[in-house]
């Protein structure tokens, strides 16, 4: 996946446009985007949506409440049996992860389905504590298969005024935030999945930002604007010269598998090549 679209799950008109765009993936919110009022509602529109079968091959994700508060157990027992293809936790932690993932079993269980056939995403820095807790992902269940950022939450628990410099990038803690998500999803061998951004009318800000994101190694991008995708896909699918690249370093390991390093093009190239070169392989391949 490289772009996934969030969606209020109280509005059908945005669900049914948000499947109609091109991206890879739609995140139907039941945290944030609904009110308190019309969470049982919208919870009961999304499992009917999801039970319709019309998903127009997107990867479907539902955005439940927070383990520790009011909503998610009953999110959780509606949203399982209509079979999302993912789940994703808000103001996650490793232990949270284990703890949702025992609840979705016992549900994926009664529902008739495998344990772990339903995946965990998550947004992993929107509490102070959470940054402190992000290797402890190396050892989540197995569902688990992608960590997102978040700096709304995050600077809201912090008093910071703004998540930005003047200049549009962000400050010193949100970058920490950012790259400590980057490394947890690589070592826990998950996606990557870089945070919203929100000026959603400023697509050269959006394009800049995507460029940080390819070159420190994101999988993909959240979107909260249909706009967004189109941009954050082209960013993420690797060029035509990209590909040939990468492909010629995977062929010249392989014709060479007892090799450490190798030349190419006048250049030299070891292991760490190989393995960059095998993501970009890997990036054409998503949906």
């Amino acid at each position: 996946m490289r772009s996934l679209l969030f969606v209020p799950a109280d509005s059908e008109k945005k669900r049914t446009k948000a499947l109609d765009t091109q991206a890879d993936g739609i995140i139907l919110d039941l945290e944030d985007s609904v009110a308190a009022s019309a969470k049982a509602d919208a919870r009961a529109d999304t499992a009917a949506f999801l039970s319709s079968g019309d998903r127009n091959g997107k990867a479907i994700v539902v955005r439940v409440n927070p383990l520790d508060g009011d909503y998610c157990e009953a999110d959780v027992t509606a949203i399982i049996p209509a079979r999302p293809d993912y789940l994703m936790l808000p103001k996650a932690t490793p232990e949270g992860v284990q703890d949702l993932s025992d609840v979705m079993a016992a549900h994926e269980t009664k529902a008739g389905m495998d344990v772990g056939a339903i995946g965990v995403l998550t947004v992993s820095t929107e509490t102070p504590a959470a940054l402190f807790a992000m290797d402890g992902y190396v050892h989540a269940p197995d569902r688990l298969a992608g960590l997102s950022w978040g700096a709304e939450d995050l600077a809201a628990e912090l008093g910071a005024t703004s998540n930005r410099r003047a200049d549009g990038t962000y400050t010193d803690i949100f970058r920490l935030a950012r790259s400590l998500t980057l490394a947890a999803a690589r070592a826990a061998g998950v996606l990557a999945i870089d945070g919203v951004y929100t000026d959603f009318r400023n697509e050269d800000g959006l394009r800049a930002e995507l460029a940080d994101a390819v070159r420190d190694g994101f999988d993909a991008k959240l979107a909260i604007h249909p706009a967004q995708v189109p941009v954050i896909n082209e960013a993420l699918t690797p060029s035509a010269d990209e590909i040939a690249h990468a492909k010629a370093i995977v062929d010249a390991f392989d014709a060479a598998p007892d090799a450490g390093v190798l030349s190419l093009d006048g250049k030299m190239l070891d292991r760490p090549h190989l393995l960059q070169a095998r993501r970009v392989l890997m990036r054409t391949s998503q949906p």
